[in-house]
């Protein structure tokens, strides 16, 4: 059966209401960076709706880092980083389009590693 959208109901995927910590950094070629923190509201395999610390522009290209509920062998922490771009910001409040994510490890109090399993681009 073929879901049926409206004008109102864009999404192309389901929403799960997870809330987790996320770390987000603005893709930019030349400049300063601008990095922050927040808490994901709901996330679907094509987005992620998350509060935001600064007022992040449409369009704008974005790479967020966010924990993950699992762990690898029930030993190692996860997180997902996707990248994307800004496709609404209102209210503190910033929706992400994902156009390419990876799991990666983490090491006990270390910065997340970059992994060789579970890539794909949206």
């Amino acid at each position: 059966m073929e879901r049926q959208f409206s004008q109102e109901d864009r999404r192309a995927a389901e929403r799960f209401p997870i809330e987790r910590e996320i770390r987000y950094r603005v893709l930019r070629m030349k400049g300063s960076e601008t990095t922050g923190s927040g808490r994901t509201i709901n996330m679907s395999s094509g987005g992620v709706l998350f509060t935001a610390e600064n007022v992040l522009v449409p369009g704008r290209s974005l790479e967020v880092s966010v924990s993950w509920p699992a762990q690898l062998n029930a030993k190692c922490g996860l997180r997902l980083v996707a990248r994307g771009r800004v496709i609404r910001f209102e209210a503190g409040k910033a929706a992400l389009q994902i156009q390419q994510y990876e799991f990666r490890t983490q090491g006990i109090g270390a910065e997340p590693r970059p992994s060789t399993y579970l890539r794909n681009s949206a």
